[in-house]
C-alpha cells in the first residue's frame, strides 16, 4: 500500500508545495538575468573581451518574459505539475547551456553552475524526474568540452589567462555556495510546509472517522432504546388511568412525574437521533438566530440555579433553519461552564458581517496551557476523568462541518472564554434544503 501511495504521489497534477517552488524558481531565474547581464557589462565593457552581445544578450531577455508570463499566467492556479516544474528547470538549464557556448563552454568556469540546477531538481522533483535534470545537465556539459566558441580575449589578457580562470572559479564557487544556502533552504521550509498541511488534513480525516464512529454508536443506542421506552410509555400510560392510581393522589403525582421524565428521555433519543442526520431534514424548524440562542438559554436556565446572563448586542434578527446538533454542541460549551463557575456564565450573541458570533464566558479557574494548545482533540480534558474531553471535540468538528470556528482563550482576570463563530449562510434556508 505504502508503494501504490508513493507512486501516486508521483503522479498526482499538482505537485506538493508547488506555488512556493514555481515561485522560488521565477526569483532564481531573475538572480540568473541580473547576474548574466552584469557578467555581459562587465566582461565587455569592463575587460574588454569581444563578445555576441546580440546571442548572449536575446537568453536573459527571454528569461525575463517567462517570468513576466509566469507570473501572469499563475495567478490564480492552485499549483503545478512536476511536468511544468520540470520545464521551468529545463528552460534554465538550456539558457545556461546556450550562454556558456558562446563564452569558452567549459572552459568557463561558470559551468559548475549546473550544479544548482541539478542540485534543485533533485529536491523538488521525484527521484526518475529529478534523474532527467541530471541527464540533460551532464549531455550539455560533455557537448560543451568538445563544442564552444571560445572567448575573444585582448592581447594584453592572453598572459593572464590562468589567473582569470582561478577568480571567475573563485567567484563561481561564492555564487553556488550563496544560492544554495539561500534557495535550498527555502525550498525545503516549502517541502515541510506542504508535509504539515498535509499531516493536517490526515488528523482531520482521523478526526471526522471518529465522530462518525460515535455517531453510529449514538444511533445504534437511540434505536435500543426506543423499543424499551415505548414500553415504559405504554405501562405508565395504563397505570395513570388505573383506578387504584387514580384514587392515590401521591402514587399518580408520582406517575406523572415518571411520564414526564420519560418523555424527556425520548426527547433526548430523537436529539441524537437528528444529530446522526436520521431524520434530520424531514421536518425542519424554522427559527431566528436570537430565538434560537434564547431558547436554547432558556432550556438551560430551567436546568440549573446558576445564573445564565444572556447579552444580545445581534441586531437585526436573521431568519434560520435550527440545527439539532448546533443546539447540542451549544449546550455542551454552556455546560461545561456551568459546571466550573458557581457565581453565573456571561452568554453574549453579537455580530460580525456574515457571522454569527456566541461567547461563553464562566469565572472557573481557566483552562490548562496543554488545552489551550491542543483544544478540540479528542480526551483532552481537565476534568480529569476518563472518556473526558468529547464536548469540546465534537463543538469544534461540529461547527467546522457548517464551516464555522473555534476560539478559545483565558481572559483577564479568571476564567475561560469559548468563542463560536458560525456563518449564517450555514444556517439559511437554501443551505439546509440543499443539503
Amino acid at each position: 500500500m505504502a508503494q501504490t501511495a508513493a507512486a501516486l504521489d508521483d503522479d498526482v497534477d499538482i505537485a506538493p508545495a508547488s506555488i512556493g517552488n514555481m515561485r522560488l524558481l521565477v526569483q532564481l531565474r531573475w538572480v540568473a538575468v541580473v547576474g548574466q547581464l552584469v557578467t555581459i557589462a562587465l566582461t565587455r565593457y569592463g575587460i574588454g573581451v569581444r563578445l555576441p552581445l546580440a546571442e548572449l544578450v536575446a537568453v536573459p531577455a527571454l528569461l525575463g518574459l517567462m517570468n513576466v508570463l509566469t507570473w501572469g499566467l499563475g495567478r490564480n492556479r492552485s499549483g503545478y505539475s512536476y511536468l511544468e516544474l520540470l520545464g521551468a528547470l529545463m528552460l534554465d538549464v538550456e539558457a545556461l547551456s546556450w550562454q556558456l557556448y558562446f563564452t569558452g563552454g567549459a572552459t568557463n568556469p561558470f559551468i559548475f553552475l549546473f550544479l544548482v540546477q541539478i542540485m534543485i531538481g533533485a529536491i523538488l522533483l521525484p527521484a526518475r524526474w529529478s534523474g532527467i535534470v541530471a541527464l540533460i545537465a551532464c549531455c550539455d556539459v560533455a557537448f560543451l568540452t568538445f563544442n564552444f566558441r571560445p572567448l575573444d580575449l585582448p592581447p594584453d589578457l592572453l598572459a593572464t589567462r590562468f589567473q582569470l580562470h582561478l577568480v571567475g572559479s573563485l567567484i563561481c564557487f561564492v555564487l553556488i555556495a550563496m544560492l544554495l544556502v539561500y534557495f535550498v533552504v527555502r525550498m525545503d521550509l516549502n517541502q515541510r510546509a506542504s508535509t504539515a498541511a498535509l499531516a493536517a488534513l490526515r488528523q482531520r480525516a482521523a478526526e471526522e472517522q471518529h465522530i462518525i464512529r460515535m455517531g453510529l454508536l449514538a444511533s445504534g443506542a437511540a434505536h435500543e432504546l426506543g423499543t424499551p421506552m415505548a414500553s415504559l410509555s405504554v405501562i405508565l400510560g395504563d397505570l395513570a388511568h388505573h383506578k387504584a392510581v387514580r384514587g392515590d393522589g401521591e402514587l399518580a403525582e408520582d406517575i406523572a412525574t415518571m411520564q414526564t421524565e420519560l418523555a424527556r428521555c425520548k426527547g433526548i433519543v430523537s436529539g441524537i437521533l437528528m444529530s446522526a442526520g436520521e431524520v434530520r431534514g424531514e421536518n425542519p424548524e424554522a427559527s431566528s438566530v436570537r430565538a434560537f440562542l434564547h431558547d436554547i438559554v432558556g432550556d438551560w436556565q430551567a436546568r440549573t440555579t446558576t445564573p445564565i446572563r444572556l447579552g444580545d448586542r445581534f441586531g437585526e434578527d436573521v431568519p434560520i433553519i435550527a440545527d439539532p446538533a448546533l443546539r447540542q454542541v451549544i449546550g455542551n460549551v454552556i455546560d461545561n461552564a456551568l459546571e466550573v463557575s458557581s457565581d453565573g456564565v456571561d452568554i453574549t450573541l453579537w455580530r460580525e458581517g456574515g457571522t454569527a458570533v456566541i461567547d461563553v464566558r464562566d469565572s472557573g479557574p481557566g483552562f490548562t496551557a496543554e488545552m489551550l494548545a491542543n483544544y478540540g482533540r479528542p480526551y483532552m480534558s481537565t476534568k480529569g476523568r476518563d472518556g473526558g474531553g468529547l464536548g469540546l471535540f465534537l463543538v469544534v468538528n461540529v461547527l467546522r462541518q457548517l464551516g464555522g470556528r473555534v476560539a478559545v482563550s483565558n481572559p483577564p482576570p479568571r476564567g475561560a472564554l469559548v468563542r463560536l463563530s458560525i456563518p449564517l449562510s450555514a444556517l439559511a434556508f437554501g443551505s439546509k434544503e440543499e443539503a
